[in-house]
């Protein structure tokens, strides 16, 4: 009769790995007991197995925890809106996006998802006022739970802009460089208070503490002045 054990895979030839956690073991192997560990003697290839007794190893799994969530926005009409959402766990959980309890679906919505799995970017463009305005949803769910976080998204008329609300004076532009060159693309916007520029590639946030060779530089000045951002990235080729 043959005996079916669960081991960590430690032994020698003569012996059948069924799988990743279960050996065959010969019928004419013989067995006796040492210290609470199980050791197997072949007559003719002698192999030792140690087996911790009754010890399962538990893979410890981990309910969605939002890493970063979504922040409120006032879009003007004809803009765009871009939200972020991610999420972590084990296993990893899949991050989703609803509006009044039902899933985004517009021709004009485009969820971009992080390459690591980590959650994703609703993109609203262009944006339509009053249709889009409203309360969106992210929700992270794995096997072991689910949580949502909320964000409101506004869309104004040129002619309902409030005074100071950002404006972009001066975008990026398109540049070709020489690979292992610097690229740095400006961007210029003002706006009471100072704005906050944000640098996105591919519709993803940059992220410069990830990022080794992409630094984000910014140049100060009072709220009447224009807030300068400078991002450069020395193999960026564009």
């Amino acid at each position: 009769m043959e005996r079916i054990v669960t081991c960590h895979l430690i032994f020698r030839a003569g012996y059948e790995c069924i799988h990743s956690s279960v050996i065959r073991i010969p019928k004419q192997a013989n067995e006796r007991m040492a210290r609470g560990h199980m050791i197997y003697y072949s007559a003719c290839q002698p192999a030792i197995l140690l087996l911790l007794s009754g010890l399962q190893l538990v893979h410890m799994q981990s309910a969605p925890r939002f890493t970063r969530t979504p922040t409120d926005q006032i879009g003007v009409q004809g803009g765009v809106a871009s939200f972020v959402c991610q999420a972590t766990g084990d296993p990893q959980p899949k991050v989703s996006w609803s509006k009044k309890g039902k899933k985004v679906t517009n021709q004009r919505f485009e969820v971009i998802e992080f390459e690591d799995g980590s959650g994703s970017v609703l993109r609203v463009q262009p944006l339509r006022t009053p249709r889009d305005e409203g309360i969106y949803e992210c929700v992270a769910a794995n096997e072991i739970g689910e949580i949502s976080a909320s964000t409101r998204l506004g869309v104004l008329r040129e002619d309902q802009l409030p005074a100071g609300f950002p404006s972009i004076d001066m975008g990026p532009q398109l540049k070709v460089v020489e690979r292992s060159r610097t690229a740095t693309m400006l961007c210029a916007a003002s706006g009471t208070p100072d704005p906050e520029i944000t640098w996105f590639k591919d519709f993803l946030p940059i992220d410069t503490n990830t990022h080794g060779r992409i630094k984000q530089l910014r140049s100060g000045g009072d709220a009447l002045k224009d807030s300068h951002s400078l991002c450069s990235d020395s193999l960026l080729v564009l």
